[in-house]
């Protein structure tokens, strides 16, 4: 019986559960048909994550969107990701409606606030829908979340509003496969499993003959088709949602060795993945003080609470190490929060970020920090300020944060940038070289800034590494694999109108 959806030109991919693979199908089916003329376009109704992007009129969306629309070949836009939800308590988040921040809310809070947002969320799909010929929806967490069924407006709730097919995604190389689609099906009410077209497995290894016979008792259980398994893609790197990844390219033996402890509310750690990537280094994420064995430089990431991971900083033992390395002749940076910890202090009069109050910085820069006034989101460009050559790097990021910064290290800035907001300076050094700080995300990504800063960090001979073309090529690996195991005529008649 051919179902005749309102909106058969949305597709929506949900999951079993959380990192099932629901982003990375997203962006490769966006590129499958973005490369094949189709004008498409990314969608997630809300999303939970630290990691963000600015889209070029200043608003903030998940970062996920953002590489989806890559995927796509268009510009981010706010009303790809219309709500976005930044964690910085256990019970407590900023949420951010179509780019820009309404507050801190906590979680009972937002709950009872979504009934209103549902309908912000159709209008911004429908606007989309308007603009482009097919529109990708990815789902959030997993559907058959009893306990936040009620008011939901990021997988079935959505999908019912606006009457589309959606296909539901698992994760093989996580084990239990078929209890994850069977179970999640199951759980579903009955409009609901009845607009489910059928499954996808994803990260598949080894003979799919094996598999055959738990494809079948899936296929018989539920009536729902196999409409694809996908092979589990090695080294694959497209940007993460929110967790952090700890694939490390590349044998450790000889590289520059960087550690990024990750506090709790770290935030955008996608700013390291150039590093990740990047045949001559060895980088390492990680919160355990114990698995810091020496490095040539640490990286302290942004943060969305910053007084409260400088405070863990020290709970922890991190300003002691960081002291030492110093001594020992090693470099520190910061990005962001991480620039604005390594001051003397960090103040937040208005409690933008946590409660009202001030706490003392590791004092690594003459710098200190306030934290007050309106959040700051552009795209920034200028240019590198090297100390030893001529200015030749061209800076490309993104900025996101409250306040400023101020102090005397600030007169050796990291930047000059030059853009739509005007000529102005960014980030700081000390006095020696050996810490510095930046206020610009996405710094690591140009090729000839993160050579310089390779080199500063003691890195002798640095071998060309260009992250962009190796990211749109990663892109590309992604959609072929894909591509393979759900050909495009098959693509096509779910999104035209599923069966």
């Amino acid at each position: 019986m051919r179902k005749d959806y309102r909106n058969s030109h949305t597709l929506m991919v949900q999951g079993t559960t959380s990192d099932a693979g629901k982003s990375v199908m997203v962006a490769a089916i966006c590129r499958i048909l973005a490369r094949r003329g189709v004008k498409v376009a990314p969608f997630k109704s809300q999303n939970m994550a630290l990691n963000s992007a600015v889209t070029p009129d200043g608003g903030e969306i998940g970062r996920a969107q953002a590489v989806q629309a890559e995927a796509c070949y268009i510009q981010p836009d706010v009303r790809m990701n219309p709500i976005l939800i930044k964690p910085n308590t256990d019970i407590g988040a900023q949420v951010i409606v179509r780019g820009k921040s309404i507050g801190n809310l906590e979680a009972d809070q937002y709950h009872t606030y979504k009934t209103e947002l549902l309908q912000d969320v159709v209008n911004a799909h429908n606007e989309l829908r308007e603009e482009f010929d097919v529109v990708i929806v990815e789902g959030a967490g997993s559907p058959a979340e009893i306990n936040l069924r009620d008011r939901d407006l990021a997988n079935m709730g959505f999908a019912e509003a606006i009457d589309c097919p959606v296909i539901i995604v698992a994760d093989i190389d996580r084990g239990g496969v078929f209890a994850h689609l069977y179970g999640t099906l199951k759980l579903l009410s009955e409009s609901e499993q009845n607009r489910v077209e059928g499954f996808i497995i994803n990260r598949f290894r080894g003979d799919i003959k094996l598999l055959q016979g738990g494809l079948d008792w899936l296929e018989e259980k539920t009536g729902k088709p196999v409409l694809a398994v996908v092979p589990y893609i090695h080294n694959l790197h497209i940007e993460a949602e929110d967790a952090v990844s700890v694939q490390q390219l590349g044998d450790h033996q000889d590289q520059l060795k960087v550690f990024v402890p990750v506090y709790p509310r770290a935030s955008n750690h996608t700013d390291f993945d150039a590093l990740r990537m990047h045949p001559q280094v060895d980088c390492k994420l990680s919160r355990d003080t114990h698995e810091f064995n020496g490095a040539d430089l640490i990286i302290l990431p942004g943060s969305k609470n910053t007084r409260n991971d400088l405070a863990w900083l020290k709970q922890h033992g991190w300003d002691k190490i960081i002291e030492r390395h110093l001594r020992l002749g090693g470099k520190v940076m910061g990005i962001c929060g991480g620039y604005q910890i390594l001051g003397n202090w960090v103040h937040d009069p208005q409690g933008c970020e946590s409660s009202p109050g001030s706490c003392q910085g590791l004092g690594l820069l003459d710098i200190e920090t306030t934290l007050e006034g309106e959040k700051q989101l552009r795209n920034v460009r200028g240019q590198w300020l090297d100390t030893n050559k001529p200015n030749t790097s061209q800076v490309t990021g993104y900025e996101i944060h409250v306040g400023s910064t101020t102090g005397n290290d600030t007169t050796r800035p990291l930047v000059q940038l030059d853009d739509d907001f005007g000529q102005r300076y960014d980030g700081a050094r000390n006095d020696d070289n050996s810490v510095i700080g930046s206020y610009v995300h996405g710094i690591l990504d140009e090729s000839s800034v993160l050579d310089a800063i390779l080199s500063w960090a003691g890195l002798a001979a640095v071998e060309p590494f260009d992250y962009q073309a190796h990211r749109a090529s990663e892109m590309d690996r992604l959609a072929d694999v894909t591509e393979t195991a759900l050909p495009l005529s098959k693509l096509m008649q779910l999104i035209n109108k599923a069966d």
